[in-house]
């Protein structure tokens, strides 16, 4: 269910901002890093790699985008420091008025949210 993700690099992170890619492969790659596995044998949601206060809270992986709860729980977990890594790192400049709603904010929260994992865990670009 998690396999044939995209690589985290920066093409993939414009790809979830210019909505390229469709809500429920952005949704697996949340849950791919937050620590979700999937076991197919047993049907079931394999948690334990999780941080408690997200086991605790869904232990079922929840829709980020369709959702406002999960995001904004995805948004207080981005540390100070990286807050502002869509600017630094990529330019991103913000949507323009008229043209952003909820889905693409939270597209924007995500897209901040794993290049803040990706700074933190020192993956490759």
């Amino acid at each position: 269910m998690l396999e044939n993700l995209p690589p985290l690099n920066n093409d993939t992170i414009w790809q979830i901002i210019d909505e390229k890619l469709d809500n429920d492969l952005v949704n697996k790659l949340v849950w791919y890093y937050l620590g979700y596995r999937y076991d197919s044998v047993n049907q079931t949601w394999d948690i334990s790699q999780l941080e408690e206060s997200w086991k605790q809270e869904y232990p079922s992986p929840p829709d980020f985008i369709a959702n406002r709860p999960p995001n904004v729980k995805l948004t207080r977990s981005i540390l100070p420091e990286n807050k502002q890594l869509l600017k630094e790192e990529l330019g991103f400049k913000g949507y323009k008025i008229g043209e952003f709603g909820p889905p693409q904010t939270r597209r924007a929260t995500i897209a901040n949210w794993l290049l803040g994992y990706r700074k933190i865990h020192n993956l490759e670009c």
